[in-house]
């Protein structure tokens, strides 16, 4: 299997020497990359290749050579477990005392446990400590109350979950909203700054008259070019999970948004919790949807405003940590607050608009974090006016 990546590699065009892949073989031996398919694709990656301009033929070889090797969460997740998880059972909330003493997982231990008690459970469990099931203490399921776990099957509520194993299928907000849409475009005139752009084909009365007085009374027609709105706008929206309640307000903003018509460009993204080494073009978050979130960034330069919608809840690992991305398989080495610093420090102007009432926002660990590198502001009609407000610069 390991000669079919040799030969698949450069086979696909990527400059790879017996050198090279000694020391990837070296690095194996040593157990670099540990009992982690995602470790073992980076390792690979770092060894095998010499420059960005490959990672995409590597990521193509890589698939095909170990495709249906790590297993996919759906097919190990059967449907028998999945069907227990539907019908939880209601446990009452751990105290004080028995969350603190609640065993804290690091990322590979908790998927390494996840898998081995798939394939040993046989039967529904419910309120226990070890098992796939509902409520209690165990970090395998839903409606349980452990701080580093891998939710199955059910709704996010705690927002505490480390990682999530199913399909993550989410909605696109929508851009034909009316309700309500005209009272966020009254807040949305804030973003504005007029400037004057393109050709002198407006005419400059006052300068007319006073070159016409220069002249003797013969009339000097002077012309100017139009004044326009000279913004820019990059908007960031986080999707699904914890978003779902706000799928209407925020798919208004959108809406209001593209009706605008006086931005001088607009360019909306997709994220989820967090943003990562990727954007997405659509919800459906797929691989022809990503977008470098590196070349967001070199193609946006710092007169571009920015602008962030998330309720900036998510499990601290998914914030702090490498690998800290809840979908196992979308996971990157750079932490999600490293990007959220070159976002906030890249662009002169940037803001955060939390769809969560603002009481809330302190609740969260991760909430208090964001809040730090950004300006935040209610996803309400006075706050989107605030934030606009701070995105242009203008005075109250």
């Amino acid at each position: 299997m390991f000669l079919d990546l040799f030969y698949g590699l450069r086979a696909d065009g990527v400059p790879l020497s017996i050198h090279e892949w000694k020391t990837f073989l070296r690095a194996l031996e040593e157990g670099l990359h540990g009992s982690s398919l995602l470790r073992f694709y980076h390792l690979g990656r770092a060894c095998l290749v010499k420059s960005e301009t490959y990672f995409d033929a590597y990521d193509r070889v890589f698939a095909r050579v170990f495709k249906g090797v790590e297993g996919a969460f759906g097919d190990q997740v059967t449907a028998e477990i999945l069907d227990w998880l539907r019908d939880p059972k209601n446990f009452p909330n751990l105290s004080a005392e028995e969350l603190a003493a609640l065993e804290q997982l690091s990322q590979d231990e908790l998927m390494r446990r996840f898998l081995e008690t798939l394939e040993k459970q046989t039967e529904r469990h419910d309120g226990g400590d070890r098992w796939v099931g509902t409520g209690g203490r165990s970090p395998f399921g839903h409606g349980g109350q452990h701080s580093t776990g891998i939710r199955v099957g059910g709704r996010g509520g705690g927002r505490s979950a480390m990682k999530v194993a199913e399909q993550r299928l989410f909605r696109d907000y929508r851009t034909d909203r009316i309700l309500d849409v005209r009272s966020l475009k009254v807040s949305l005139r804030r973003l504005r700054q007029l400037t004057r752009l393109g050709l002198a084909s407006e005419l400059d009365l006052d300068e007319t008259i006073d070159e016409t007085c220069r002249n003797a009374g013969e009339i000097e027609l002077v012309f100017r070019p139009p004044r326009r709105n000279n913004v820019r706008l990059l908007l960031l929206m986080d999707v699904g999970g914890t978003m779902d309640p706000f799928y209407e307000p925020v798919s208004q903003l959108l809406t209001a948004l593209h009706e605008d018509h006086g931005l001088r460009e607009f360019q909306p993204y997709y994220f989820h919790n967090c943003v990562y080494d990727h954007v997405y073009r659509t919800a459906r978050m797929t691989r022809a949807d990503a977008v470098p979130t590196a070349d967001v960034l070199r193609r946006l330069d710092s007169h571009w405003k920015a602008a962030v919608i998330g309720d900036g809840a998510m499990h601290p690992a998914e914030l702090l940590d490498n690998y800290g991305g809840i979908d196992p398989r979308t996971t990157t080495e750079t932490p999600g607050v490293v990007w959220l610093q070159r976002i906030a420090g890249h662009f002169e102007r940037s803001v955060w608009i939390n769809p969560e009432p603002a009481p809330q926002w302190d609740r969260w660990q991760t909430t208090r974090v964001v809040r730090r590198l950004f300006p935040m502001f209610p996803l309400t009609v006075d706050g989107v006016t605030d934030a606009m407000r701070a995105l242009v610069g203008a005075r109250a």
